[in-house]
């Protein structure tokens, strides 16, 4: 797989560094800010702070291509112990929750300030629990970001109850900033002729809406206290960013998505206000090599067809319509005759069928009226 040219000066990088010298031009006036602890590993940036007042210091406005982050819950987080089958003595300590009081304020103020910093066309994924799912959806829809698809993500071992059903799934809110150009790398992963050995396309039912993703589970193992698992993160960044683009997360805890993010060689920033935290997860990103998880993923040959997008002619519809009467007599099944003519006429399937139905539905409607 080829790799990206990485620029020797990001611009993120160059702003973050000089956030807090005077600027000459005219801008627009932002509230006064603390200094932060700022970690810088290659391209890379990591920022001890509150993820607003940080994203308001360091990170100028359109300057972030996807940012994918997991806030708080506002659901008690320090104590999730009480409820799952895990020793507290490997989870690094001061997890940091919202009062589910200040729940909305907090949805509005850091999803503000991620509108902002989103370039035109840049990418949002926000996981969150459904307690204060409805203050995070009431966010983003103050704002001008577009919903792309409410994904589901169904993980294993759910919160064990004895009186209701089992909770085994968390929200994914994939969103988009207008007035730009959204990557979304389509046969990243699989290409759209691939099959599945439960039979289909492998593509579709990788791009389906509910996506099952089993926990990591980290025995004798310190980690943060609700990590992503990297299956999940990779699946987000091979579909919604390419290589050296500026990948941000304002939540960053165990640095999951940094570690996911470099090794595909994107360039990272994010923040963390636990200093525990940041202390204990940050100096392992030194051990991440850029670009390390490009030759363990697959790299489909993308599957390209000539005529896609294009109108079609009358001579073709009629050329098709013909085609589609003679093979039947040749012996050939319907998914058969269907690969048949989206090979001859260098169509994909649903634009095969979609011609072949509008001229049934228009001959069946001219029988109706001659008669």
């Amino acid at each position: 797989m080829s790799r990206t040219p990485r620029p020797a000066s990001p611009a993120y990088l160059s702003v973050a560094v000089a956030a807090t010298r005077p600027s000459r031009a005219r801008a627009v006036k932002r509230p006064c800010v603390p200094r932060s602890r700022t970690v810088r590993i290659g391209d890379n940036i990591f920022i001890n702070a509150d993820a607003v007042k940080g994203a308001i210091r360091h990170l100028p406005d359109n300057s972030v291509d996807l940012i994918i982050t997991d806030p708080p819950y506002g659901i008690n987080g320090d104590q999730l112990h009480a409820h799952y089958n895990r020793d507290e003595h490997f989870v690094v300590g001061q997890y940091i929750e919202v009062p589910a009081a200040r729940y909305k304020a907090f949805s509005r103020e850091w999803i503000a300030q991620a509108e902002r910093v989103l370039r035109p066309g840049g990418q949002l994924y926000v996981v969150s629990g459904y307690t204060h799912l409805h203050h995070v959806l009431n966010a983003l829809r103050q704002t001008s970001l577009r919903e792309i698809n409410h994904i589901i993500w169904k993980y294993n071992f759910g919160v064990y109850t004895s009186t209701k059903f089992v909770s085994s799934h968390y929200h994914v809110l994939y969103y988009a900033k207008p007035g730009g150009k959204r990557t979304f790398n389509l046969q990243s992963r699989f290409s759209t002729t691939e099959k599945h050995a439960a039979g289909g396309s492998a593509n579709y039912r990788d791009r389906e809406d509910v996506w099952i993703i089993n926990r990591e589970y980290k025995r004798g193992q310190q980690k943060n206290k609700n990590e992503l698992p990297r299956a999940l993160l990779q699946k987000m960044l091979q579909y919604s960013s390419r290589e050296a683009d500026v990948v941000c997360d304002f939540f960053m805890g165990s640095c999951s998505t940094a570690a996911v993010a470099i090794g595909l060689n994107r360039r990272f920033i994010g923040f963390e206000l636990s200093k525990p935290t940041f202390d204990r997860f940050v100096p392992q990103i030194k051990q991440v090599v850029p670009g390390e998880l490009l030759a363990s993923i697959s790299s489909p040959t993308p599957h390209a067809i000539e005529n896609c997008g294009k109108p079609w002619t009358e001579s073709e519809v009629q050329s098709l319509l013909s085609r589609s009467r003679a093979l039947p007599a040749e012996g050939l099944r319907k998914r058969d005759i269907l690969t048949a003519l989206c090979a001859e006429f260098q169509r994909g399937p649903f634009a095969i069928q979609k011609v072949l139905k509008q001229r049934a539905s228009a001959i069946a409607q001219q029988r109706r009226g001659a008669a």
